[in-house]
């Protein structure tokens, strides 16, 4: 029996914030030609006291409300965040009760950002082929809002909140199933997108800030010494070609980065799918919601064979082929 992903949901807070009312606030900033480098128009912000549980929640539920699969049904709950509510308990485990889930359910939140979907589906693939669960449900939420600085246009004008639910069960169908995996890090990288405050170690006074620092360029330089590589080698160790590839979907950083990347590895645009104009970077949640948007749009069907690429903070990368049931 192979995992498979069986279904995906996901939700976006209702508060929305566009490029115009940005430009508006901060009209130094050259918002317009911004926008057009990163492909971002709109980013769906939580609430205040909105939380990355809220979102999941509200994926998961529509993930139910889709008759894919009961609560009750549901034996174990990955949950990836970097905005908990708590440092402890467990986010999961509160989502555990709110969603009704039975009590026989494991539950765990790991904590990755933007490769944390491909790296949750590797451990969902384990726990399900291995027959530790049956219906195991994947949540990415994500609030980074939360940790941003309303000043800085590095990272505001990129990222808004969002949360995908997904449903891995068992299959017997040979045409289908999650893997084989490539995964990396490079903890050197840290220091360039990080919160400092707000957990356990000290750090020195001037950089004690509840804020995300986000070096761009670096971060920019890393995903293209870094992220053709990952894919050449998962292609080589599936034994595939880029020819043999549907679609290709990438975490959804922005249209900057992702086209020099598609350019770079020489991948054909119809094979390559770029969604941020009305999401922005949603962090963990990126690759799930654009997995939907491209069965949504006719692009990635039934039997057809999808590579997923996470990267970003840490530095942690993670790449994996998909073919959907």
């Amino acid at each position: 029996m192979n995992a498979v992903i069986k279904a995906i949901e996901y939700h976006l807070p209702e508060k929305v914030v566009t490029n115009d009312q940005i430009a508006e606030q901060y009209p130094q900033w050259q918002v317009p030609q911004i926008a057009e480098k990163t492909g971002i128009n709109t980013r769906h912000i939580a609430a205040e006291g909105e939380l990355a549980s809220d979102l999941g929640f509200l994926a998961a539920r529509k993930l139910f409300e889709s008759g894919a699969v009961a609560p009750a049904d549901i034996d174990f709950i990955l949950l990836c965040t970097q905005s908990p509510d708590y440092i402890l308990p467990t986010t999961a485990c509160l989502l555990q009760s709110r969603l009704g889930i039975p009590t026989t359910a494991g539950a765990l939140d790991f904590n990755l950002g933007c490769s944390g979907f491909v790296y949750g589906l590797s451990l969902a693939k384990g726990l399900v082929e291995t027959g530790q669960a049956r219906n195991l449900l994947l949540i990415m939420a994500e609030t980074y809002s939360k940790h941003i600085n309303p000043e800085d246009r590095t990272v505001r004008l990129i990222f808004g909140d969002g949360a995908a639910a997904t449903l891995i069960q068992p299959d017997d169908s040979p045409h289908a199933g999650i893997g084989p995996f490539i995964f990396g890090t490079d903890g050197t990288g840290a220091a360039n997108l990080i919160v400092r405050k707000g957990a356990l170690r000290p750090d020195d006074p001037p950089k004690q800030t509840p804020y995300l620092y986000m070096n761009g360029p670096e971060i920019f330089v890393f995903t293209l010494n870094t992220i053709p590589k990952v894919v050449h080698n998962l292609l080589a160790v599936a034994g595939k070609s880029i020819a043999d590839i549907d679609l290709f979907i990438f975490h959804q950083a922005n249209a900057y980065m992702l086209e020099h990347l598609r350019k770079r590895l020489e991948i054909p645009t119809e094979k390559f799918f770029v969604e941020v104009r009305d999401v922005g970077n949603t962090v963990s949640a990126t690759i799930p919601i654009a997995i939907k948007q491209a069965q949504q749009a006719g692009r990635l069907r039934s039997g057809q064979l999808a590579m997923l690429v996470g990267f970003g903070v840490g530095y942690s990368w993670c790449a994996t082929l998909i073919r959907l049931p």
